[in-house]
């Protein structure tokens, strides 16, 4: 009888992949040693320094005279018009298999299939390809090996989309997306992948924050995020419930008084009353008005926070919608059991609540070439399971949502199987392979169907490689990033307001019509 190694749990560490030990926290992250989060960061006092911005949205439920204070200071109140396509970024921090055996890819579409030998190094072997007969197909699956309920073509075994499907198997008729083959650098961070800051400069807006992110860098996660990069509205960290809850903490006068009016009433008053003492106040400093107008501002956001969540439950741990045994997306034992659930049950609630506008979720331990197929597959149901959370969440909310997937480098496979129950008879993950990567977008739009315009944008060589020409992202993960921004603006029929890199000739390179205007 043939002996199968024994998968490894999803958290545990990748030990042995021949890389050396582990030095930096992107290191230990990808191997899976540590999880992702970080410390909470704000704005800068340098940021009052600059030039000013034109007047930002105000919160038309406070009292007028301090919507036109925070207007005269340039303070932010988050109370006006928010983010109308919220983002969330999944950061799989490893080298993750995307291309082949999850998502389908082919030569000029998806299903313009690759030899068996291209398969092969994607992780499929012969009688798993696309377009041969299933032995016991899914009731998704096209008895091809080939799953299109979530638009986007999955392969009908893959990880991935059982997670989508546990989560969200209802949600299909509302989705769609597309894969974009584009080879990155393996095991490092320095792919710029993120383009939360671009994202944020099209107007990707929240009400509470811009930018969340479920580890302490610049990019919220673990690749590098797209220049430029802006230091007001760097990722705040969120990867757990009570990080949801200290963002929007309203103090002991909701335990004090009874009502949100009284609540708001006596934090409008000391607004007022600090902006009058603050006229007869001289700190000594050479900027003074510009200390003054931190200190107001200060005072203003703690009346417009008042104003939105005092007595209103913000805590994804305790919002029957996500943490239910009957109904909830997570049962209460899952939740409580699985610290990446609550990092996405964290951020998924912020973002498509529009408190921020984009989120990054870090998963770490996608360098899972260890010798079996298993661990793989056990990390990518997991990823498919937060991915679907989301995708259910913003139904349950009635709220679009567009979600990135991404990850440094991937992986290749000799074609030896795994048979054990969770290798699933998959080909071995037995080493890197930045050649053989891809990222992928997925769109819920409660309208509706979502306008398609193509499955894939740019393809594989035959032999399962990326044809690093066949499109601007192929090769640069710069402009991996700006085809995002781009799909972005597309979804809100804005695709005429890019300016970037990728110029004015893109057509070839939209997924996507107009769900929004």
């Amino acid at each position: 009888m043939a002996r199968h190694k024994k998968a490894l749990h999803p958290d545990a560490p990748l030990l042995n992949l021949g890389h050396g030990r582990p030095v930096t926290r992107r290191d230990f992250l990808r191997q899976g040693f540590i999880s992702g989060m970080g410390l909470t960061l704000g704005g800068s006092i340098m940021s009052l320094f600059a030039t000013p911005r034109a007047a930002r949205a105000a919160n038309p439920n406070l009292s007028q005279d301090l919507n036109d204070l925070a207007a005269s200071i340039q303070c932010f109140l988050g109370g006006g018009a928010l983010n109308p396509l919220p983002v969330i970024c999944f950061d799989l921090a490893g080298g993750a298999n995307i291309a082949g055996s999850n998502v389908l890819v082919g030569r000029s579409d998806q299903l313009d299939v690759l030899t068996t030998a291209g398969y092969s190094r994607l992780g499929l072997p012969g009688d798993m390809i696309p377009g041969v007969a299933e032995a016991n197909p899914s009731p998704t699956s096209d008895g091809l090996h080939v799953d299109t309920t979530m638009g986007l073509a999955f392969h009908s075994d893959s990880a991935f989309l059982r997670g989508i499907l546990e989560k969200a198997g209802t949600r299909g008729a509302n989705v769609h997306g597309v894969v974009i083959p584009a080879r990155s650098d393996n095991d490092t961070g320095n792919n710029p992948h993120n383009p939360m800051y671009r994202l944020a400069a099209a107007g990707a807006s929240g009400g509470v924050v811009t930018l969340i992110g479920s580890r302490n860098s610049d990019s919220g996660g673990n690749s590098m995020a797209a220049p430029p990069l802006d230091p007001e509205i760097r990722p705040t960290k969120v990867d757990r419930p009570s990080d949801v809850v200290g963002m929007v903490d309203t103090g002991d006068l909701t335990a004090v008084l009874k009502t949100k009016e009284d609540v708001v009433a006596v934090m409008e008053s000391v607004a007022r009353l600090s902006n009058k003492k603050l006229d007869r106040v001289s700190t000594g400093l050479t900027a003074d008005d510009v200390v003054k107008d931190l200190v107001r501002c200060g005072y203003l956001k703690a009346a417009d926070l008042a104003e939105r969540f005092a007595n209103r439950d913000i805590d994804p741990s305790t919002d029957s919608l996500i943490v239910d045994d009957a109904t909830g997306i997570f049962t209460q034992a899952e939740f409580n059991g699985d610290r990446e659930f609550q990092k996405t049950a964290s951020v998924m609630k912020m973002v498509i609540d529009g408190h921020a506008g984009v989120g990054t979720i870090a998963m770490g331990g996608y360098d899972y070439h260890t010798g079996d197929r298993a661990t793989g597959e056990i990390r990518d149901l997991r990823a498919g399971r937060c991915i679907g959370a989301c995708l259910e969440y913003a139904a349950r909310s009635a709220t679009p949502v567009m979600i990135y997937v991404f990850s440094d480098g991937s992986l290749t496979s000799n074609g030896t199987v795994d048979n054990s129950p969770e290798g699933r008879g998959k080909g071995v993950w037995t080493g890197d392979n930045s050649s053989t990567a891809a990222s992928f977008l997925l769109v819920y739009n409660p309208r509706g169907p979502v306008p398609s315009l193509r499955n894939q944008i740019g393809f594989f060589r035959a032999d399962g490689s990326v044809e690093t020409s066949s499109s601007p992202a192929a090769n640069n993960v710069n402009l991996l990033a700006e085809t995002v921004v781009l799909n972005y603006l597309a979804l809100q029929g804005r695709e005429g307001e890019y300016s970037g890199p990728l110029g004015s000739n893109f057509a070839n390179l939209l997924a996507f019509g107009d769900i929004i205007s």
